[in-house]
């Protein structure tokens, strides 16, 4: 049975195209325990409950000399107060003995604070009196003074950071303050990449003529990678339709399904005719390029989304759509790419009424066309990034002044 060649009609705007992905992006409820080791950008579930205060006794801020505050009362560059050296106190040990009147303990950073001391005399505002145990302090401090104070930064009981909290490596630090070894994070979104066509060939085999090595389910798994996400991929799917109903089947176990290739209007797309036999189409069609035969739907409750299969539309389609939409499903914030202004070193003719994305390559501080066609890879691969042209507007004058988002 063939099928008739099928046009698409009705192309709706980017703007209205993510805001359809993003209301039928639900945020990942799963959640599971990981090791802090592997935690850097996952997103806390429930916040850990310190169990401890940190620091856990009172400290020395600084290398010096424990004391009490008064006993430094009235000391002077020209009359310094000589106290009695008792000790010595590195970290790590517990001090075995206090501070009586007139004494002191030599004391190093983060070494807990003797009894009797409420406060530390910088070394550099000191000096030995030789052949003695007499210390010279040539400065008074008040009490506290250069003490780390017992629970100063956490209070056993309160809770350590917030849930929706991304994991970078400050706040992996403070779980480790706490003892923490492991911490409840959301899971990861698990994405289902299927590549679709007959002439697709898994890198590492042989190609049969007419066909091609899968380059979609490589740059699509790193892009999911990158943003919170978990790419799980199936085997190429064959072009026609139990083949594609099958594999949608094995897909429907994962949180987000991404096809790519068969949502154009060739002959033998199906994607199509598989989304309406078995759930909605949400769109089918967006007003950019490239990038404009992109097809959104739900079967059975789980968003589906068909890229096209030419490698540059469904690599700027994942930076474009499916980045937002994972995201929002990972509960990462919103992506912000790094962006450079330079002028354009060529003038670029754009298709009226399609929001465009262009890559071009930065060198010598000017943005260069790197876009050859649809289809070829090499062209992205030497692009540094991208800028938009919106759908209204049809020239961008040489010299001009672009947003370029970095890749």
């Amino acid at each position: 049975m063939t099928h008739a060649m099928r046009p698409i009609r009705e192309t709706i705007a980017l703007d209205e195209a993510l805001g359809l992905m993003s209301e039928h992006a639900e945020p990942i409820t799963r959640t599971e325990r990981t090791l802090l080791t592997g935690a850097a950008g996952r997103v806390i579930a429930s916040p850990p409950i310190a169990t401890m205060d940190v620091p856990p006794f009172d400290r020395a801020a600084m290398d010096g000399f424990a004391v009490r505050a008064e006993d430094t009362f009235g000391a002077g560059r020209y009359e310094p107060r000589v106290l009695q050296c008792i000790d010595k106190l590195y970290t790590g040990q517990t001090p075995s003995r206090g501070v009586a009147p007139g004494t002191c303990i030599e004391i190093a950073t983060g070494a807990p604070m003797p009894e009797g001391a409420d406060a530390v005399v910088m070394v550099e505002e000191t000096e030995r009196v030789s052949g003695t145990d007499g210390v010279r302090v040539f400065t008074p401090v008040y009490p506290r003074q250069h003490v780390g104070r017992r629970a100063a930064d956490i209070t056993a009981g309160q809770p350590i950071l917030q849930s929706g909290d991304v994991l970078n490596p400050s706040r992996i630090g403070a779980i480790a303050a706490i003892g923490a070894l492991d911490v409840d994070v959301y899971a990861r979104p698990r994405v289902a990449i299927l590549s679709t066509g007959n002439e697709i060939v898994q890198p590492g085999k042989p190609l049969g003529p007419g066909q091609i090595y899968d380059i979609n389910q490589f740059t699509l798994s790193s892009i999911i990678s990158a943003h919170g996400g978990e790419p799980i991929v199936l085997p190429t799917a064959q072009d026609h339709l139990d083949a594609l109903s099958e594999a949608i089947d094995a897909a429907l176990a994962e949180d987000l399904l991404v096809f790519s290739g068969g949502s154009s209007v060739g002959e033998r797309d199906l994607i199509l005719d598989v989304l309406v036999a078995r759930g909605e189409v949400l769109f089918h069609g967006i007003a950019v390029k490239p990038g404009k035969p992109t097809v959104f739907g739900r079967v059975g409750g789980k968003p589906v989304l068909g890229m096209p299969g030419y490698p540059t539309s469904c690599l700027s389609n994942g930076y474009m759509l499916l980045v937002p939409m994972l995201r929002r499903m990972a509960r990462l914030p919103e992506y912000r790419p790094q962006i450079v202004r330079v002028p354009l070193a060529r003038r670029i003719v754009s298709t009226t009424g399609r929001h465009q994305f262009y890559t071009v390559r930065i060198a010598d501080g000017v943005a260069t066309p790197a876009f050859k066609a649809s289809g070829d890879i090499t062209s992205m691969s030497r692009a540094d990034g991208f800028f938009e042209i919106p759908a209204h507007v049809d020239i961008v004058e040489s010299g001009e002044i672009v947003e370029v988002k970095l890749f």
